[in-house]
């Protein structure tokens, strides 16, 4: 009965007393309650960080949205500006392209109306100088001359009008 396990048990026991005595279980008691306090406080704070995370990650996707619309917005309004840049050069380019028309119609009659003008000077300058020989050739004297000179005065007028 008196075994190498019976002076074990019995130290232990005399051990576990002395320890009650000295207020052991009392320190031990403590030492776990503020272990339980510090490991409460760092799940707490933990806990905390946690939630600011949480806070941080959701302020952060409200902000990736936001500038995601207002890209969209930026871009939208960069095509829109860009058509309507489009639209007035195109409408520029045909006002140019119309004055220009109507620039080169205009010096064409011009042109044409020079002509006409010109070619009727010349017809008229033949035609007074075709009567005036023929007058010549068939009125003889001082009224014939006269004659000649204001019909063919009259023709000039008549025919540059």
């Amino acid at each position: 009965m008196f075994d190498a396990e019976f002076w074990v048990a019995v130290a232990f026991v005399v051990f576990c007393g002395i320890v009650w005595r000295a207020g052991g279980f009392h320190q031990i008691v403590a030492g776990l309650d503020k272990r339980g306090d510090r490991v409460r406080k760092e799940l707490d704070e933990a806990r905390r960080l946690r939630e600011e995370a949480a806070a941080v990650l959701a302020d952060y996707q409200r902000r990736r949205a936001e500038a995601e619309r207002e890209a969209a917005a930026i871009v939208a309004s960069a095509r829109e500006e860009a058509e309507a840049a489009a639209a007035e050069g195109h409408a520029r380019l045909n006002e140019f392209v119309e004055r220009r028309t109507r620039a080169a119609e205009a010096k064409i009659a011009q042109a044409e109306a020079q002509a006409t003008a010109e070619v009727r000077a010349a017809a008229a300058e033949a035609a007074v100088r075709v009567s005036e020989t023929i007058l010549r050739e068939k009125v003889s004297g001082e009224a014939a001359q006269d004659l000649i000179r204001r019909s063919l005065g009259e023709i000039r007028t008549r025919l540059r009008a």
